[in-house]
Formats: structure tokens, sequence, C-alpha cells
């Protein structure tokens, strides 16, 4: 491998297929693995190098077959560094207690303080489930968490280069929104702004039925409330893209500071609080707009405005906790709740 980025043209295709599974086999240095992906980084990569990282990643991972064309997942791609509230995981509890079907797909926080996989370790969940564990728990709970590191054990081999590069790649775009089972229905909230209407082009062409990416005008990759977002859907095998201001689906205007949080106990406590309905306002505001957007996708609501509206109304009645409480009871440690609980209580 030479480093050099290929043009898709068939024969380069050719090559930057083999270059991909010849990294993803671990079969290339770590330093040739980060000067190519540095170069791919540099000239930008195209529509067609990314559907070809997706579809070889993919092909590396651990498959859960859930066989359920309504299943959606929630992921972001990180990267924003505003260390606001892990939105994703929190959403995702709430779409599930909607009768939403979540095959939640997430990792280690990158560049926040704590990320999807982060919380569900601290509650006790045993990261490395087994597909068969995973399916069981999304046919009883309508969600389920799938660990990046576990089910795309291939990243592996160009985690040291990563590292090397000090930087986001092709990576960066590809792994979240590559689920493990392989879900039509995805929320991907975005860190740079000319993903959002590339990334449901891409995944249209890799089958996917419905999509939503988003990106607020602050540097959120979700839907914020503290700024306009921008949006694009992929729905009825059309993509259209509009402005989202929150203000307009009857949620207030907030400011960042009130969505950010200043420790892994903070964003733990936060998390709790709001799938409780004794967290602040704000932060139950920004949890219920982007959980409204999984409602889109999943066809649960037909727009923002009645999403928010179910949103709210499960979280007001405490669903969202009552079954992220059964989930942890029977796939994680309770003792670690009720410490979690303990501490909030001491906050208030």
């Amino acid at each position: 491998m030479t480093g050099d980025v290929y043009k898709l043209n068939n024969q380069g295709c050719s090559k930057f297929n083999k270059t991909i599974n010849s990294i993803l086999n671990g079969e290339i240095s770590d330093q040739k693995i980060a000067l190519f992906l540095s170069k791919l980084s540099n000239h930008g990569e195209s529509d067609e190098e990314l559907l070809l990282v997706l579809k070889n990643l993919q092909k590396f991972a651990i498959h859960v077959p859930i066989e359920n064309d309504n299943a959606i997942d929630v992921c972001g791609t990180g990267g924003d560094k505003k260390n606001t509230i892990n939105v994703s995981t929190a959403a995702a509890f709430v779409i599930a207690s909607l009768n939403g079907v979540v095959a939640k797909h997430g990792n280690r926080s990158s560049s926040g303080l704590i990320g999807s996989a982060d919380i569900f370790e601290y509650f006790g969940y045993d990261l490395n489930k087994s597909p068969n564990q995973i399916i069981k728990m999304l046919q009883k709970y309508n969600i389920c968490f799938m660990f990046a590191q576990k089910f795309h054990p291939a990243l592996h081999n160009i985690h040291n280069a990563r590292k090397m590069i000090n930087g986001p790649t092709i990576f960066n775009i590809v792994s979240p929104i590559s689920n493990p089972a392989g879900v039509k229905n995805q929320l991907i909230g975005v860190y740079d702004d000319k993903l959002v209407e590339r990334l449901p082009k891409i995944l249209k062409e890799n089958g996917s039925t419905n999509i939503m990416t988003v990106r607020s005008e602050d540097g959120l990759d979700e839907i914020s409330t503290t700024s306009n977002n921008h949006i694009c859907i992929l729905q009825n095998g059309k993509i259209k893209s509009f402005i989202l201001n929150t203000v307009d689906v009857g949620l207030p205007k907030t400011k960042l500071s009130d969505i950010q949080i200043s420790s892994n106990v903070d964003a733990l406590v936060s998390f709790i609080s709001i799938l409780d309905n004794t967290a602040k306002k704000s932060l139950i505001n920004i949890i219920a707009v982007n959980a409204a957007a999984g409602l889109i996708i999943s066809n649960l609501a037909s727009d923002f405005r009645e999403g928010v509206k179910m949103a709210l109304n499960s979280i007001y009645e405490k669903k969202p906790y009552y079954l992220f409480k059964k989930f942890i009871t029977e796939y994680g440690d309770i003792k670690k709740l009720e410490n979690i609980e303990n501490i909030k209580n001491e906050y208030s």
C-alpha cells in the first residue's frame, strides 16, 4: 500500500476496496494506515469512499440478526466537544417507552465526558453480551445496547493509527452509522455540516429506509434547543432538508450552559433525573425533541410537534425511568442505580 487516495473509477474502486480490506484484516502497519487515512481525510472523503468503507466495515462486523424492520438506532458521530449531557441514550429509553424499537449502538466517549457505553457500563451492563442475548433483550424491553468495540472487532486494527493521527478520520463518520443489527432506520447526529445532507444519500444507496441527520448551528451533534438545527430526512424514498427551531414546536430556547455537564457523576445524575422527570426543564426538553426525531423515524409520530408532546408525556409519567429500572434489574446492577438516586437526592 502506497498511501495514495484512489479515484473511484473501476480500477480505483478495486484498489480502494483491497486497501480497506487489508486495513480491517490487520495486514498493514499502523504507520501506513495512519498515512492512508490522513491523506484520505485531507483530500476529503467522497460519497463513494464512505459507502465502500461502510460496506467493508459491515462485512467484518459481528452481526445481530434482529429481524425487525421497524427497529431504529439513535447515535451520534461525536466530536462536538461541547460537554453536553448524553442525549442519545436518554432519548433511546424515551423512544422505547413509547413502543419504539431501539437497537442502540455506541461507544465510550471520544471527545466528551461520557458516552453511551460509559453509561451502560456504570450501571452494571455487560458490554460483551452475545448476539442472542441482545435479541432477547430487544424483544423483551424494546431496547438493547451493542458496544461498538465488541461488535466491530476489526476497528481494533486501526486503533493505534487513529491515535497517531489525533484527529477525525473516515471511521469517525462510518463507524457510528454501521449498526451491527443492520437497522434500516437511523437518527444520526453529525459533527460536520457537510455530512447532514450527504449521509442520507449514502445510506439510501446502502438500503436504508428512514434516516434523519441533525446538527445544530452552535455545533452540537444532536437537535438542540439552543439554536437553529440543520436537518435532512430520508423517508418514503425521498430526501428533504429543512431548518428546525425548537421554539416552533413548543419548546423554549435555552442556553448551552443549561445542557452542559461538569463531571461523569453529573452526567449520570442528569440521565436518571431526565428519565424520572426531576431534571431541569432545559434537560428534559432537549431529550424530548431528540426522542421526537426518533419517533418520526419509527413512524410513530407524524411531525416534531406531535413527537415532542408524546415524549414529554412519557417523561412526565416516568415511563422511561420505570423501563430503565426493569432493564437494569435484569441486565445490570440495581445497586448502582440506587447509588445514583442517593446522590441525586443529595443534589436536590
